[in-house]
C-alpha cells in the first residue's frame, strides 16, 4: 500500500469544496452570533473521563484513545462538542443566567456513522444553558432551521421524538445496561419480533406500550394515537404535550414524528428532533434537550442544542457560482502593484498571472482584467 494513501473514511478536502465548506461555516456562525450565540473553541483532545462520563456507551465506542506521555493520563479524541461545551459552561463561565455557545470544529470518530460517512466530521452547532421552558428548545429549532435556509438547503423535514417516553417505559425495571442498549437497538429498528423477547418480563402496561412505539411514527396524528396506546404517567403526559405545544409554533413546516426514535447519543433528556433534506441519507442536523449533560461537572444546567456536519451539509446544497476575479499581470512596478493592493483591500480577489503560466486557469471566475490605459492601470470587463 502507497505511504500516502489515507485511512478509510478519511479524505482531504479540495479547492472548491474547501471553499464551500468555508463559505458555509461563516454564514452558519453568523446566523448564531444573529440570535446572540457567542462563539467558543474547545480543544481537539481533554482528559477522557472529562470527555466521556455520563455520555453513554455510543460515544465512547466512537472516541480514540491514547496516553498523555506528559502526565500518564488517559486522553481522548473528541467525537462530540457538547460535552466540553457543556463543562466550558459549568467551569470557566459559570454564569448564573442564559448562556448561548456556538461552536465549530473538527471531531473524529472510530468508526462512520453511516456506510459513505467520513470519520473527520466538522462539526457546528449551538446549545443554550440555564433555562428549562420549551422557549429554548423552540429557539434552537429556528435557529438550526435558520441555518439550513442560509445554505440553501431544502425543503426541510422536521422529525420530532422526545427521550423521556422510553425512560418512562423501561422505568423501575430492574433491566441490566445490555438489556437496555438492546431495547432501545429493537426499538431503532423497528423490531418487533426482537421487541416482544426482551420485553417477556416487563409489567403488561409498560410492555404494550413499548411494543406501541414500533407503530407510532408519522404525521401529527402519532401524538393523538399515543395518549390512546401509551400507559398514563406522568412524563409521558408531558412529553406529548411538549411535542404537540412545539408542534404548534412550527405550522408551515414538514413535520414528522417518530416516537421510538433513539438514535444519537445517551445524554438526551427529553425533547429531540432532527432535520432531513433531499439527497441526504441520514439527518443533517440532530439535537434535542440534554438536562443532564452538566451533572458530571458538578453544576446541572438545563441544556438544550443542535449539531450538523458541514461536510455532509455540502454534498446536499447547492454549489455556489464561482466567485469572480480580476486577472492582473505579475510586475515589479510601483504603480500596478500599488493598484493591485487597492483592489484587493476593496475585497476584490485579484490573480496575478505569473510569468510562463498565462494560459493557465484555476477555479476563480476572472471576468475582469487589470490592464494599463492612459499612463493608468484600470479594470475593464474581459
Amino acid at each position: 500500500m502507497s505511504a500516502w494513501v489515507l485511512p478509510d473514511h478519511i479524505a482531504d478536502v479540495l479547492p472548491s469544496e474547501a471553499r464551500h465548506i468555508e463559505e458555509l461555516r461563516r454564514d452558519l456562525l453568523d446566523a448564531a452570533r444573529g440570535y446572540g450565540y457567542e462563539l467558543v473553541m474547545p480543544p481537539l483532545l481533554e482528559h477522557l473521563n472529562s470527555l466521556l462520563s455520563g455520555t453513554g456507551q455510543t460515544l465512547e465506542l466512537q472516541t480514540f484513545k491514547l496516553v498523555d506521555q506528559l502526565s500518564g493520563r488517559s486522553l481522548g479524541l473528541r467525537a462530540d462538542s457538547t460535552p466540553q461545551v457543556a463543562r466550558i459552561d459549568a467551569h470557566l463561565l459559570n454564569r448564573q443566567g442564559v448562556a448561548r455557545l456556538c461552536y465549530c470544529g473538527p471531531v473524529l470518530h472510530t468508526r462512520p456513522a453511516a456506510p459513505h460517512a467520513t470519520r473527520e466530521p466538522l462539526q457546528l452547532g449551538a446549545e443554550i444553558f440555564g433555562h428549562a421552558g420549551l422557549e429554548a428548545d423552540l429557539e434552537i429549532l429556528q435557529l438550526a432551521l435558520d441555518c439550513l435556509a442560509a445554505a440553501k438547503a431544502g425543503p426541510v423535514t422536521v422529525d420530532l421524538a422526545d427521550a423521556r417516553i422510553v425512560a418512562a417505559l423501561l422505568d423501575g425495571h430492574s433491566l441490566s445496561d445490555e438489556q437496555r442498549h438492546a431495547v432501545h437497538d429493537a426499538l431503532c429498528a423497528k423490531d418487533q419480533v426482537a421487541l416482544q423477547a426482551l420485553t417477556a418480563g416487563l409489567p403488561e402496561a409498560h410492555r404494550s406500550g413499548l411494543l406501541a412505539l414500533v407503530d407510532l411514527y408519522g404525521d401529527a396524528g402519532v401524538l393523538a394515537q399515543a395518549r390512546q396506546r401509551l400507559p398514563v404517567l406522568p412524563a409521558i403526559t408531558q412529553a406529548l404535550d411538549e411535542l404537540a405545544w412545539l408542534a404548534g409554533h412550527l405550522q408551515g413546516l414538514n413535520l414528522s414524528f417518530d416516537l421510538a426514535d433513539l438514535r444519537g447519543y445517551a445524554y438526551y433528556s427529553g425533547v429531540r428532533f432532527a432535520m432531513f433534506v433531499p439527497g441526504g441519507a441520514d439527518a443533517l442536523v440532530r439535537g434535542g434537550r440534554y438536562d443532564e449533560v452538566g451533572a458530571v461537572f458538578g453544576r446541572k444546567r438545563p441544556a438544550v442544542g443542535f449539531s450538523l456536519d458541514l461536510k455532509a451539509l455540502v454534498g446536499v446544497v447547492p454549489k455556489p457560482a464561482l466567485r469572480t476575479a480580476i486577472r492582473a499581470p505579475w510586475g515589479e512596478a510601483t504603480d500596478l502593484r500599488a493598484a493591485v493592493a487597492r483592489l484587493r483591500s476593496q475585497g476584490e480577489t485579484v490573480v496575478c498571472v505569473l510569468p510562463g503560466h498565462e494560459q493557465e486557469i484555476d477555479e476563480f471566475n476572472c471576468d475582469r482584467v487589470l490592464v494599463q490605459a492612459g499612463g493608468h492601470w484600470v479594470v475593464q470587463a474581459i
